[in-house]
């Protein structure tokens, strides 16, 4: 009995675990299916592999959906918490644009015949919730330099897609966002500069004799 009971703890957590404990992460749902699939239809000898989409091309597809559902959830959070009219003229931007590019981008994944995620991924809730406790120009700061890093990451993301993707379609939509993004990161870079809200690191001096 006492053996027994000292394995109740873990039994029970086990369970915990094993039954979903933790909330679902749908971005990762969604590519694990997709890779399944693009698996499957590689197998099947009456697909022609050079049509079945790659797992990057499905798996950039899913990230972006993502991407763009959270610049929407921060833009409108922008509107709510920030006290600065440029940072919720930026925020409404980033509604208006990336609501659009996320249209645009399930219209394309359903046509690829994609699991799109319903939600955003685990981390960037996190990233969500945590900008919520903010507000005034501690929001505005931690918005900004996000906006800095994430658009910074975008670009690289999609400029991979347009070089390296296999599907002509995907890689296009990738090349004709590219503007947009970067559109979007000089506004936030300028507007960052402008109300000091993080520090610039300027390149090292040469050393002089």
């Amino acid at each position: 009995m006492k053996k027994l009971s000292n394995l109740i703890p873990g039994l029970a957590l086990f369970l915990l675990l094993s039954c979903g404990g933790g909330s679902p992460d749908s971005v990762k749902n969604a590519k694990d299916s997709n890779d399944a699939k693009i698996d499957s239809q590689k197998t099947t000898e009456k697909t022609d592999t050079a049509t079945v989409l790659t797992k990057d091309d499905a798996d950039f597809l899913v990230s972006a959906i993502s991407g763009n559902m959270m610049e929407v959830e921060l833009g409108t959070l922008a509107q709510a918490h920030s006290n600065n009219s440029r940072v919720k003229a930026f925020g409404a931007m980033m509604v208006e644009d990336h609501g659009e590019t996320g249209k645009k981008l399930k219209e394309l994944g359903m046509a690829k015949k994609l699991v799109l995620p319903d939600s955003m991924s685990n981390d960037q809730k996190k990233e969500i919730e945590s900008l919520k406790k903010k507000t005034g120009n501690d929001f505005n700061r931690a918005y900004m330099r996000l906006m800095v890093s994430d658009h910074k990451n975008d670009i690289k993301e999609y400029e991979k897609q347009a070089r390296t993707g296999t599907d002509p379609r995907i890689s296009n939509f990738a090349s004709n966002t590219l503007p947009i993004l970067q559109k979007h990161l000089d506004s936030a870079n300028n507007l960052g500069k402008l109300m000091g809200f993080y520090e610039i690191t300027a390149p090292p001096r040469p050393l002089t004799p």
